[in-house]
């Protein structure tokens, strides 16, 4: 269970790194030779994109202060609870960032800033898909794309199975098993959404760790999607408006939601180093390899090594040689009796338990189902009894 904890807190700290970065973020940090990384926010004319290092004038850009003042208005706002407050940041920023006559504009004077607003001022653009739509091409007797295929599949299963658990455990939708409602069909709907990708021509879809904003917002519910999506078929249409949203104003946003996700920290089990070591490796190998799926793998990974190689001297030894194993978290973290849901992949669960002819704990959510289920077999109970003092 705490590798899963830390697997949240490690994509709040990944989405904490990209919103202080210059690309998509608001450039406090930038890259380094010695330390990989260090204190940036320099102007544009003292960074150089060819090696990402600021030169000189550390913290003068204005554009980064201006990052830094939407950070500052989203958690003002989330503090007094007011509804929107994200949103609220990243459009004020962005409609300041869009005067020309500033020193935190979007549109330049230079070659850059003149194609950025020209475009701008279009508003309303439509790339089609001509070249792109069944553009496939197969080559499978190739060892090359066997082995990017099966990358792929453990890299996104391993992403997505991280991205949701902690977007559920954002929004509190964790049931006593650590799975969530509806947790199959969102894993088929992501592998569906990949293969139709494909054919259309796009990037692969994936599970995004940024639809946290949505949920720090109070999003709950397939509502919440299908506005989204809504408003994601309007951009389509008005893609120049969106494009020109600058990261300054988009990173503040990841920053905050950053620190919500890493709260729960406290949640892992520090007292055993059989479960706090990987689940430090988890969650800081995520921000540092800019991967979730290469920190799950280093958490389960060092998870199993460390464990293992502890039972194996202990058992080798008939016991003589013992480790302190009374603050270790029991394996899944399950109740006695809930048929071990804890050991298995969310999305084996339902199939497992179809198979056993019975519901899983998270597939019963309704009181009245739990009810109706416990009567009836009280009922069976009470007959079974019965039958048996007739017959004595």
């Amino acid at each position: 269970m705490s590798i899963k904890i830390a697997s949240g807190a490690g994509v709040g700290f990944l989405l904490t790194f990209i919103g202080l970065q210059r690309s998509a973020g608001i450039a406090l940090i930038s890259h380094d030779p010695s330390t990989l990384v260090t204190l940036g926010g320099c102007p544009d004319q003292y960074y150089n994109k060819t090696t990402g290092i600021c030169t000189s004038h550390h913290m003068e850009s204005p554009t980064t202060w201006l990052g830094i003042l939407g950070f500052l208005i989203i958690v003002i706002l989330l503090l007094f609870r007011v509804k929107g407050s994200i949103f609220i940041g990243i459009v004020f920023i962005s409609i300041i960032s869009w005067f020309r006559n500033s020193e935190v504009t979007y549109f330049p004077y230079t070659d850059e800033g003149n194609a950025r607003f020209n475009f701008f001022k279009s508003v309303v653009g439509f790339h089609t898909m001509e070249k792109t739509l069944g553009a496939m091409h197969f080559n499978l007797g190739s060892s090359d794309v066997w082995l990017a295929i099966i990358t792929f599949l453990y890299i996104d299963m391993l992403d997505t199975t991280g991205v949701l658990y902690s977007m559920a455990r954002l929004g509190d939708f964790l049931d006593e098993t650590g799975d969530f409602e509806g947790s199959n069909a969102a894993f088929i709907c992501n592998a569906s959404s990949i293969s139709i990708s494909a054919i259309f021509g796009t990037s692969s879809v994936a599970t995004y760790f940024e639809s946290g904003s949505g949920i720090t917002e109070g999003g709950r519910t397939g509502i919440t999607s299908l506005t989204v999506s809504f408003f994601f078929f309007i951009s389509l249409f008005f893609a120049p408006i969106f494009v020109s949203i600058p990261p300054w104003a988009s990173g503040p946003a990841l920053i905050v939601i950053g620190s919500m996700m890493a709260k729960s920290i406290k949640d892992i089990n520090w007292k055993y180093l059989g479960d706090a070591v990987p689940s430090f490796l988890t969650l800081i190998i995520m921000p540092l390899t800019y991967n979730v799926a290469y920190g799950l793998i280093a958490g389960i990974v060092s998870y199993m090594v460390i464990n293992t190689t502890a039972w194996l001297i202990e058992t080798v030894s008939f016991g003589h040689i013992t480790y302190d194993k009374s603050d270790k978290e029991p394996l899944g973290n399950f109740k006695v009796g809930s048929g071990g849901e804890g050991l298995l992949p969310i999305w084996l669960v339902p199939v497992v338990y179809r198979i056993r002819g019975r519901k899983s704990t998270a597939e019963i959510k309704n009181p009245i189902e739990i009810n109706e289920t416990t009567e009836i077999n009280n009922v069976n109970h009470d007959v079974a009894v019965d039958v048996d003092r007739r017959n004595e």
